[in-house]
């Protein structure tokens, strides 16, 4: 198949991507100006009444289907955009090849800009209720007339691509993920978190973890309309609670196995950028979002075997402990774990703040101050998972799950 760019080098993909997209718009793809833009002054909105919405809505789509393809952006942003179907489609083999602007998304050049989704999962549209109507998880290739179907080899920042041959190479094994996403909401001028005072800054951490009560739950409407979102549209989502910092939310996608993980997890990602937009919300994912005496956010990866899971599975966990503590394994996970190569989770691997420190590896049985722990009924009953503590929110997770199976597992096969 075509040359598909390694997991966890996401600096190598800016180079790609800087190669073949204008200065400008890569300029404004970068994480350091979106950081610095995320404090600028809005504009002011109206309000739109989703009700009026609701009342067309309700109206027949004569036989049409309402596809809604959804695929990453240039700068790890997701990216949508709807076409009609003659009939409902339920397999990904149905769904036909589409395209879009790559130039305007920083994934192509403005002369060659056209850039093929390949349908990968589909999952049921919360949003637009019934007919058959449906969300459409896509892989980003370039044309090709003399490829199959067209395609040609995955575009750089295609990540699900070389983390879908991991997962196909080393099936036998049966991964399971799952997956902790945390997320902060914020209020729509970006520096607010959502329940805090405009200016100062709450109480301290202790009563927001798993919390209720007006004065404590900030913006539990969200989280469960994200809830009941991601249960209509198919994803395994596990569970919801809040987080140690107010305002902060955590939900579980999972056990899934093997590249669906991701999936799942980007589609849900999506969900909740859906669900926020029609509150009047906005969800962060950066890792530390605010600085000082707060947690930061994580993407926690629970992970296991089949062998793992099996009776005596314990034995291949702490097998699994010894190739993550190997010489340049810390730096190379490091790296893989945000999409800044390792500079946000400086931010949030200090040691403090139920972290270990991004600069050493560790591991541990009910530690949450280890990169890994491993839980207490699996050294009990000698089988079990592991979670890897040190993802960021803001992960790629074809990246962070293909990168654990190419270190703790594919040698088994080399």
């Amino acid at each position: 198949g075509p040359a598909v760019p390694p997991l966890g080098r996401r600096s190598s993909l800016r180079r790609a991507m800087a190669a073949c997209v204008p200065g400008k718009l890569m300029e404004m793809l970068s994480p350091g100006r979106q950081r610095a833009s995320a404090g600028a002054e809005q504009p002011p909105y109206t309000r739109l009444d989703l009700s009026i919405l609701d009342r067309f809505s309700r109206l027949d789509q004569g036989g049409k289907v309402m596809a809604e393809y959804v695929w990453v952006g240039g700068g790890g942003e997701l990216r949508c955009k709807t076409r009609t179907l003659d009939r409902a489609c339920t397999s990904v083999e149905e769904l036909p090849i589409w395209n879009f602007d790559g130039s305007s998304t920083g994934q192509a050049p403005g002369d060659d800009s056209e850039v093929l989704l390949m349908p990968c999962a589909v999952y049921q549209d919360p949003f637009r209720k019934g007919h058959g109507n449906i969300i459409v998880l896509c892989e980003c290739y370039l044309p090709d007339p003399d490829g199959p179907q067209g395609l040609g080899a995955p575009i750089p920042t295609n990540t699900r691509s070389p983390a879908a041959k991991i997962m196909a190479d080393i099936a036998e094994h049966q991964p399971w993920f799952g997956i902790e996403q945390e997320y902060t909401l914020f209020e729509p001028d970006k520096k607010t978190p959502y329940g805090w005072p405009k200016e100062g800054q709450p109480g301290p951490q202790g009563p927001y973890y798993c919390s209720i009560g007006t004065e404590n739950a900030f913006g539990r409407a969200v989280c469960e309309a994200h809830y009941k979102a991601c249960l209509y549209a198919g994803i395994n989502i596990s569970g919801i609670n809040g987080e140690v910092m107010p305002g902060q939310w955590e939900y579980q996608v999972g056990p899934c196995e093997g590249i669906s993980s991701a999936d799942q997890l980007l589609i849900s990602r999506f969900l909740l950028l859906r669900v926020c937009e029609q509150y009047g919300v906005v969800v962060s994912f950066d890792p530390k979002p605010i600085p000082g005496d707060w947690n930061g956010a994580g993407c926690h990866t629970n992970v296991s075997t089949n062998a793992m899971r099996a009776e005596g599975g314990y034995d291949a966990i702490l097998k699994a402990m010894e190739r993550l503590g190997e010489p340049g394994k810390q730096e190379e996970h490091i790296a893989a774990y945000d999409p800044s190569g390792g500079l946000d989770n400086q931010r949030r691997l200090t040691g403090a703040h139920e972290t270990a420190s991004y600069k050493e590896f560790s591991y541990g049985v009910a530690n949450r101050g280890c990169s890994v722990r491993i839980p207490r009924m699996t050294e009990k009953e000698k089988k079990g998972y592991f979670e890897d503590r040190r993802p960021a929110s803001n992960m790629d997770p074809y990246i962070v799950t293909g990168k654990i199976m190419e270190t703790t597992v594919l040698p088994d096969f080399q």
